[in-house]
Formats: structure tokens, C-alpha cells, sequence
């Protein structure tokens, strides 16, 4: 099924495939900053706030970053803002469709703090909020183009800049996504729809999860991967999901595997990254033994990447392509997130 063109097509009518086969041309996304001026405050912390997709590339850069970084950052995914948040604080406030309830009241709170604000967003009541105020912002892809989940790269390439224009970090960050082009564009022709399954490490990979509920584990690095991993299955193969990491799973859900039969309806997946650490390599390989014949035995995805950021990269685009083709064996169209537009038109 999956190497029928006719049924990519069918299934896959607003071309979720082709948006994924150009996610790597997004480490080129021209990260503009409007309006830069701003007071030179010090800065102290930097709180990062957004819900779903349009937060997802600032877990990935506070893990990449996390021993680069000399200011503390915390990713926010609610109404509210800690209670430290104040004058010394960069917030940088992101929602690509920038009608986001909660990310829109978390700027209300950033900008009566009096918070050092800025904005990345695609458009909504947000964007004509950046420009009302003369906020620091980036307009981020056109979300009619591609969906929030599927342009992590290009918000990374956002965030990047952000922080490195008010002196948080160094511009050799954004820089350095750049060089990654000609690379990625190489790992993600594997993925595409013309290469046939048996030559296709993501079609191979959507088969043998299908019908199935998937779990995946990461460690430090690659826990926002296996964040990331569930939203694409959730969003993408209208399929449910979980994620946990090592080495905290060992320590409550590691025993929620150990009764009950092994024929679980579960496939589970260790994400795995050559520059994790290697106790937390250990606990995987330890893991998967004490826990034969308990689980379904985990499935390896071994990242590609001579770098952390080439290896997230790697792992952030090959969960569109897999989660898209087991949307296409699910008999789902990829794109749409209905049930999430339904309520916010409820909550309206």
C-alpha cells in the first residue's frame, strides 16, 4: 500500500508527504527580526511560552543548549506565568496560529510584569499584538502552508535568533542549524514517498506499528524527541500515543510493565542518541532485558548525526514521515486536526 502513488494520493490529499520531503529546507528559514530595538535591560532568565506544536522547538533547543546556556530557561505551557517572571525576564511568547487562548494570556501577564517580551508567531490576534506594540517578533512560515507540528526546525532557527539578539546566547547557534542543510536534505530523501518499503526506514517503521498504541522513550536528549514523536503520531495518524523518559521511567512506569500478559497492544520504541549519556544508555539496554517476556520488546531508533542538533534534526523529521504513513494505513488524511479547532470553537 504504502509504495502506491495512487493511494498516497488518495489518502494524503493535502500533500502531508511533500511538506515533510521540504522540512529540511526550513534550517535556511530567514529568521527576521521586526522592531529589535530594545532597552538593554539585564536579563536574567528567559521563560518560553506556548502550547502543543508551537512550543515544541523550545524543548528541543533548552535540551540542546542546556550546558551552553548560562541563564536558566523554563518552557511555560499554560494560562500563568511563575511567579519570578518580571522586569529581568525575556519572555518570548510563540503560537503559529497566534489565536492560542493560553499564549495569548500569558503575554497579558508577561506585559503587566513588565517583562522584556518577544513574539514569534505566523499571524492572529498575536502578530497584530507584536505590531500594535512595537514588540520584538518574528513572523514564523504561513500555517496555512504547514502545520505548527511540522515546522520545528524553522522555530528553532526563531528562537536562535531571539536569543541571541538580546545576549542570551551566541549567534553561532543559529548559524550552526544552517549548516545542517545540504546533510538533512540527504538523510530525508530516504524517507520520501518514491523509495520503496523495503529501502525506507519510515515506511518499515509505520508497519510494524500499526493497530498498535505506541510508547516511546528517550533520555535527556532525546526526551523532547520522544515528545515530539507523540505529538506527530497524535496529530498526524490520529493515533494515540505516550512518551516517558530514562532515567525517571525506571523509577515508577519501569514496573507498570511487569504484570499482565506480554500481548499487550503496545509497540514500544527506545529513541537513541550516540551523546547521551551513557548510564542512561545502560538503563535502556538493562531495561529491555529485566523486562522481557512483561512488554513487547523495544524497538531501536538509532539517531544518524555526527552532532546533537544534526541527530534531532534527524529524529524531528523522520517522526513526520513515519507518523504520516501509518496515518496513510490508518485510512486518516494526515493534515486536519479537526477535533482541536471544534474546541476551541466551543471554548469561544
Amino acid at each position: 500500500m504504502l509504495d502506491d502513488a495512487n493511494v498516497l494520493k488518495q489518502r494524503d490529499p493535502e500533500g502531508a508527504l511533500g511538506v515533510a520531503a521540504g522540512e529540511w529546507e526550513q534550517v535556511n528559514f530567514d529568521a527576521r527580526i521586526v522592531n529589535p530595538d530594545h532597552d538593554g535591560r539585564e536579563i536574567a532568565q528567559v521563560v518560553v511560552t506556548g502550547m502543543g506544536g508551537s512550543v515544541l522547538a523550545a524543548l528541543v533547543v533548552n535540551e540542546w543548549l542546556k550546558e551552553e546556556l548560562t541563564l536558566p530557561l523554563e518552557v511555560v505551557r499554560n494560562y500563568n506565568l511563575p511567579a519570578y517572571v518580571g522586569k529581568n525576564t525575556l519572555v518570548i511568547v510563540t503560537s503559529c496560529s497566534g489565536n492560542t487562548e493560553e499564549t495569548l494570556s500569558a503575554l497579558d501577564v508577561a506585559l503587566d510584569r513588565g517583562a522584556q517580551v518577544a513574539i514569534a508567531t505566523s499571524g492572529g490576534k498575536l502578530l497584530e499584538r507584536a505590531k500594535e506594540g512595537n514588540t520584538t517578533h518574528v513572523v514564523l512560515p504561513d500555517r496555512k502552508l504547514v502545520e505548527p507540528r511540522m515546522t520545528v526546525v524553522a522555530q528553532m532557527r526563531a528562537l536562535t535568533a531571539l536569543l541571541a539578539h538580546f545576549g542570551v546566547s551566541s549567534g553561532d547557534y543559529y548559524d550552526e542549524i544552517a549548516k545542517t542543510a545540504e546533510w538533512l536534505h540527504e538523510q530525508t530523501q530516504n524517507w520520501e514517498a518514491s523509495v520503496p518499503t523495503e529501502k525506507n526506514p519510515a515506511k518499515q517503521l509505520a508497519l510494524e506499528s500499526v493497530g498498535k498504541t505506541p510508547v516511546f522513550y528517550g533520555g535527556r536528549l532525546t526526551g523532547p524527541l520522544a515528545y515530539k514523536w507523540k505529538i506527530s503520531w497524535n496529530e498526524n495518524a490520529k493515533n494515540i500515543a505516550f512518551w516517558n523518559v530514562y532515567p525517571e521511567m525506571n523509577h515508577n512506569e519501569f514496573i507498570g510493565w511487569s504484570s499482565h500478559p506480554v500481548e499487550k497492544p503496545f509497540v514500544v520504541f527506545d529513541i537513541i542518541g550516540s551523546f547521551e549519556h551513557p548510564r542512561i544508555l545502560k538503563r535502556f539496554e538493562i531495561s529491555d532485558k529485566l523486562l522481557s517476556g512483561k512488554r513487547p520488546k523495544a524497538k531501536r531508533i538509532e539517531l544518524v548525526g555526527d552532532t546533537p542538533l544534526k541527530q534531532m534534526l534527524y529524529a524531528c523529521i523522520f517522526a513526520d514521515f513515519a507518523s504520516i504513513y501509518v496515518a496513510i494505513l490508518n485510512g486518516v488524511d494526515p493534515t486536519p486536526v479537526d477535533l482541536v479547532e471544534k474546541l476551541k470553537k466551543e471554548l469561544a
